[in-house]
């Protein structure tokens, strides 16, 4: 992990194959089953349109209805099995990248921090999130 008041960044590394990662993480009906921060937190909405000017929507939300909130992106560039870069509705910058390795996928996240929540809380947050995806991808296997 990394952290700059510009750009925050969040790595794991996957044991798959790069071809399933990537299947795990851009077909909505896997996305909706590892999108998540915690057991609490589920994404029952996901549509994604992955190409470039495609967009993506997600909605986040608690399972016991309490808090939610809708996560839209507009695809800027799909290199497949190698980088997907979005901008967020509220305009702020993403880039995720897929590097194969002989130990697996390193898988990073790059994003542009939103100003009113803790740069922490977000790095955590999406830590949690490639956190959930690697045990999914791996679990999956």
């Amino acid at each position: 992990m990394q952290r700059d008041v510009n750009r925050l960044t969040a790595q794991t590394l996957i044991k798959a194959p790069i071809e399933m990662v990537w299947e795990l993480w851009t077909n909505p009906v896997h996305i909706g089953k590892w999108n998540n921060m915690s057991e609490e937190w589920h994404t029952p909405v996901v549509e994604n349109d992955l190409r470039a000017g495609g967009k993506l929507y997600l909605r986040m939300e608690t399972k016991d209805g309490s808090e939610g909130f809708d996560y839209i992106c507009n695809y800027d560039e799909i290199v497949m099995y190698k980088k997907i870069a979005h901008t967020t509705s509220d305009n702020r910058k993403t880039t995720i990248t897929f590097v194969e390795t002989e130990e697996g996928v390193r898988l990073t996240e790059a994003f542009e921090p939103e100003s009113e929540t803790p740069l922490d809380v977000q790095q955590e947050f999406c830590q949690s999130i490639l956190n959930n995806f690697k045990h999914y991808a791996e679990s999956t296997v």
